[in-house]
């Protein structure tokens, strides 16, 4: 049994990606995209078609209303394949505005269920903002699932458990880098790999804290940089992994076993806590990586939401 076939048995595989021909290979339960994958798959051959049909298609439409359209149909094309769900993200410049959060990821569900997809294949997937997080609560309770992305600190994952939020994905690849990028030359990998990576003790973290006290949101880690990163979470609920990692795992037969449990983390002793708005945001302060690596995600998703903007207008 090779390493993906192995991981299959403890954790819900989802493809990270929106290059969905690649998706029959590795036979993913779930999907997820973010503007930045849309933006590197519509630049290819294959997918330039999907762009200039939605754009012929709404002509005239508001841009955003286009680009809700064009992420619809990558979703559906994505729902066609795999048996589970997929994950679409509303614009990272609306981070910090719930009202219209909430507002766009309604439109996107009523764009699904247009096509005849059930809201029940589709999360809709925000930044873990104070603002996102409570968007990601009223849509959860309107009986829309959410998937609450760009998370870095526990702060953040508490906040989403108390929403009562479908599942979060914490970026164990972006807090690597922040510790290996802050370290610098006294960085030494091998002190840092495995269970000693400073993303995957993130995830492992906030996975013990959900089980212990049974919270039902689903962790999702997401962001690898190495195959070792993803065998150190092995038994997550989830893990989203991008289709060269899949490669890796599909062509290795090391042996794989279960690193979280939820028995385990049961007979952990752990206190519980809870945020209000201005306790999270003193955390969330309080944490320079994440606040950095929260900042930062929102810029770059924003800035290639933008670029997706220019090439719909010029089509």
């Amino acid at each position: 049994m090779n390493q993906l076939d192995a991981l299959k048995q403890f954790t819900t595989v989802v493809a990270d990606t929106g290059d969905f021909k690649q998706l029959g290979v590795y036979k993913p339960t779930d999907a997820t995209t973010n503007p930045s994958l849309i933006l590197k798959a519509v630049q290819k051959a294959d997918y330039q078609p999907l762009l200039t049909e939605t754009v012929a298609k709404y002509r005239g439409k508001p841009l955003d209303e286009v680009v809700d359209h064009l992420l619809v149909r990558f979703g559906s094309e994505i729902l066609s394949i795999i048996p589970g769900r997929v994950s679409t993200e509303v614009d990272a410049r609306l981070s910090f505005d719930t009202a219209a959060t909430v507002k766009r990821g309604e439109r996107l569900i009523a764009l699904y269920k247009a096509e005849g997809i059930s809201s029940d294949r589709v999360l809709i997937k925000v930044a873990a903002t104070w603002e996102g997080i409570r968007a990601a609560e009223q849509l959860e309770q309107r009986g829309i699932r959410t998937n609450l992305t760009l998370l870095f600190s526990f702060a953040q994952a508490v906040a989403c458990g108390q929403a009562k939020v479908q599942l979060i994905s914490p970026f164990v690849g972006r807090i690597y880098d922040w510790y290996k990028k802050t370290a610098g030359a006294n960085w030494v990998e091998a002190d840092n790999a495995g269970a000693n990576d400073p993303g995957v003790k993130s995830v492992r973290q906030i996975y013990n804290y959900y089980k212990h006290f049974g919270i039902a949101t689903e962790v999702m880690g997401a962001s690898f940089r190495n195959v070792g990163q993803i065998t150190a979470l092995a038994g997550s609920d989830l893990l989203t992994i991008s289709p060269d990692l899949l490669a890796n795992l599909a062509d290795s037969n090391a042996p794989l076993q279960r690193e979280l449990d939820p028995a385990a983390a049961k007979s952990m002793k752990l206190d519980q806590v809870s945020y209000d708005e201005a306790a999270f945001r003193y955390a969330l302060n309080e944490d320079a990586m994440a606040t950095e690596k929260l900042a930062e995600g929102i810029r770059a998703f924003a800035v290639d939401a933008g670029k997706l903007d220019k090439l719909l207008q010029a089509a």
